[in-house]
């Protein structure tokens, strides 16, 4: 047997006990946090777009497949490949493969950006003014990465061990992230290349005052940037507008509004910034395809028992 042929029926091993150690970690569908900043999801089904907030994380799936779209711009990924997010953005997410035979078990580390820069320390990697990076990308799995997930899940059946050993294993899966295939990237991010930092900034400015008027002027000249270049930069890191950034978080929260606190959608509105009523339910139906009582009337049927 060659090399090439023990590596992968190495990796077939792994996986295989990557879904099963996943499986037991997660036994029903839903979502649970066995360790600060490790996640697991299950699902038995293939499922709607939910919309939500998507942390600076890394993103692995050990059965079935996902979706992640971010604007416009979709991205898919399965066992094979993994996900990482370098903002916080609003994204809408979707299992795509799912069964009660076979479901849906991914993994979801978030990333310290404190840790990522020690590691570049250590690396020897000093910051490089680069072109900007999306925001968000999809890389195959190799096995050295897939080796690193598989200790971090075999810490759901040892958790007196996980308080010293998850924070080693972790700093691996980041060491591998950097000379990885999507290393650049998380590099110009971490290290404030380009203008990123700078859209950071007005990232953060757009959540902080999301439901006031927007001043894309002001906001631009508060992060030193012409308009023009705000306005280019913004759209390469997050793959929407300024404007259209913060019609989303409007609208979420809005819709959470709804949901949680049993408003009619002309308060929820309101209380996110819009002036117009029948102006917010053309943008509200634009995002979520329903106008909002029905839209939200539907999603308390499905989560009500039967």
């Amino acid at each position: 047997m060659s090399y090439r042929e023990r590596e992968a029926q190495r990796d077939q091993s792994n996986r295989e006990e990557l879904v099963e150690r996943m499986a037991r970690g997660i036994p029903h569908d839903g979502r649970v946090e066995p360790f600060k900043g490790l996640f697991l999801a299950r699902s038995s089904t293939p499922t709607e777009a939910v919309f939500g907030v998507v942390e600076p994380s890394v993103c692995f799936i050990a059965q079935g497949s996902k979706e992640m779209r971010l604007g416009k711009k979709r991205y898919q990924y399965d066992a094979h490949n993994y996900l990482v997010a370098c903002l916080e953005l609003p994204v809408a997410l979707r299992v795509l493969e799912a069964s009660k035979e076979q479901p849906y078990l991914g993994l979801r580390l978030n990333l310290d950006p404190a840790l990522v820069g020690s590691v570049l320390v250590e690396l020897g990697i000093s910051p490089q003014k680069q072109a900007d990076a999306q925001a968000i990308d999809v890389s195959r799995l190799d096995s050295s990465l897939l080796d690193a997930v598989l200790r971090l899940v075999r810490l759901l059946d040892s958790p007196s061990e996980a308080r010293l050993l998850m924070p080693l294993i972790t700093r691996e899966i980041v060491y591998r992230l950097l000379v990885g295939e999507q290393g650049e990237r998380l590099r110009r991010m971490t290290l404030l290349g380009g203008q990123t930092h700078r859209i950071a900034q007005a990232v953060e400015k757009i959540y902080r005052d999301f439901s006031q008027p927007m001043r894309v002027e002001e906001l631009a000249r508060d992060i030193g940037m012409s308009v023009s270049s705000f306005h280019f930069h913004f759209k390469a890191v997050t793959a929407m507008s300024p404007l259209q950034f913060q019609k989303q978080l409007r609208l979420r929260e809005a819709r959470r509004l709804m949901l949680g606190e049993h408003i009619d959608a002309a308060t929820a509105g309101f209380r996110v910034g819009y002036d117009d009523a029948s102006h917010f339910n053309r943008d509200y139906k634009r995002l979520f395809g329903t106008p909002p009582m029905r839209d939200v009337e539907r999603l308390r049927q499905a989560v009500e028992p039967a």
